[in-house]
């Protein structure tokens, strides 16, 4: 059994990692655009926006349903950056209790 969790927590942890880093990368990419610092109509930067956006939209807006704007600003990235640190330190908790916890 452990042959089979030990590669599904780290392919899990890998994941979450990955996500948070496209959830930054979707933070300021759209800093960029709101400060007018990247051109919007440029084809190769509107791809990656699209990309990224349509990576990270749909978790961002069911938690801005959630969570109002405070002062203008969008608290959803923080949420959603604070809510993959807490599933991959459960993550990690169960790896040590399920493979080499006492």
């Amino acid at each position: 059994m452990d042959v089979l969790i030990g590669p599904l927590f780290a392919v899990l942890q890998v994941a979450l990692k990955l996500y948070s880093w496209v959830v930054i990368i979707a933070i300021i990419l759209s800093w960029l655009y709101a400060f007018n610092v990247v051109n919007s109509y440029n084809k190769f930067v509107s791809m990656i926006g699209n990309f990224v956006f349509g990576l990270t939209e749909p978790v961002l807006g069911r938690i801005r349903r959630v969570v109002p704007a405070v002062g203008g600003i969008d608290l959803s990235a923080i949420v959603l950056l604070l809510g993959i640190f807490f599933l991959q330190n459960i993550l990690a908790q169960l790896q040590f209790k399920l493979l080499g916890g006492f």
